[in-house]
């Protein structure tokens, strides 16, 4: 017999745990499972409201007296590249772009582990084997591309230099996860991804290029900060980055709506039923 997933979303909540961007603080998410016929259709509607995708799960921050983490994207058609970034792009001209599937290599592993142990060696990520590295690639339901870039080593033979696993939307390009040769650090591979992320929506009509979450006052995403055109999803809408220091991530009591508030406020597919509201809290693996 053939059993039909079910048409209505359930929405969970993690348990609260230590914030990895932000000294002192906790993180709690609300997320659902990407799944069934309409798994595409909700990854378009829910990161316009500011959800991001990892493998088969929908999630977005929903911290209990925190609402420091702002979804982020560029908008193609106004990008001005800056002078610096510029340079990254004509010190990156020689990398070949290899747009693939989503399929996950030993060569892709090899480099995400350099990339790891050099850069986040006590990360969350710092543990995973090739298998959770596969999964990472290889688990979506949705329209997802991973692009190498590929250059020369010393010895003039091919290699892989940077990666970026990309999920294509209704309305733009949305980076999923990247990572790079610690070798070629000073050449700002991150940002050159970025930049070329922007350059290919613009190529294919893409308004946007998603970036996942911009954390004011996280040095680990002053960068993306940099990048003009750039909108953060605040107070339930889309609002134009003109002054950082005007995000401060202040914590207090009532900084989010309840739960239940959240899950209602949400707009999904049209032939989806409203969400249902969040089960129990657990803790994520």
């Amino acid at each position: 017999m053939r059993h039909s997933l079910p048409t209505i979303p359930q929405f969970y909540v993690t348990a609260p745990q230590p914030c990895p961007y932000l000294a002192g603080r906790m993180e709690r998410k609300l997320f659902t499972a990407l799944q069934g016929d309409q798994a595409e259709a909700m990854n378009d509607t829910l990161s316009k409201q500011g959800f991001r995708r990892s493998q088969n799960v929908l999630y977005r921050p929903s911290c209990a007296d925190c609402c420091a983490c702002l979804s982020a994207r560029i908008r193609v058609a106004d990008f001005k590249p800056t002078r610096s970034q510029r340079r990254v792009m004509k010190r990156n001209r020689h990398l070949q772009r290899h747009v693939t599937s989503a399929w996950a290599t030993e060569d892709q592993y090899d480099l995400f582990r350099r990339y790891l142990d050099s850069r986040h060696a006590d990360g969350g990520m710092a543990d995973m084997d090739v298998f959770e590295f596969a999964a990472m690639i290889e688990e979506t339901p949705v329209r997802t591309r991973v692009l190498e870039y590929v250059g020369h080593g010393a010895n003039g033979r091919r290699q892989l230099q940077a990666v970026c696993l990309s999920d294509v939307l209704d309305d733009g390009l949305s980076l999923v996860y990247s990572f790079f040769d610690p070798d070629h650090a000073a050449r700002s591979l991150g940002s050159f991804m970025i930049l070329d992320q922007i350059e290919l929506a613009r190529q294919i009509g893409l308004p946007f290029v998603y970036l996942g979450y911009w954390v004011p006052g996280s040095p680990k995403m002053d960068y993306k900060a940099k990048f003009s055109a750039l909108e953060v999803y605040h107070e339930g809408a889309w609002q134009t980055l003109r002054d950082p220091a005007r995000y401060s991530g202040t914590t207090h009591p009532l900084s989010v709506k309840p739960i239940a508030e959240q899950v209602a406020g949400l707009t999904l597919p049209g032939t989806l039923s409203a969400p249902i509201a969040p089960r129990t809290p657990r803790r994520e693996k």
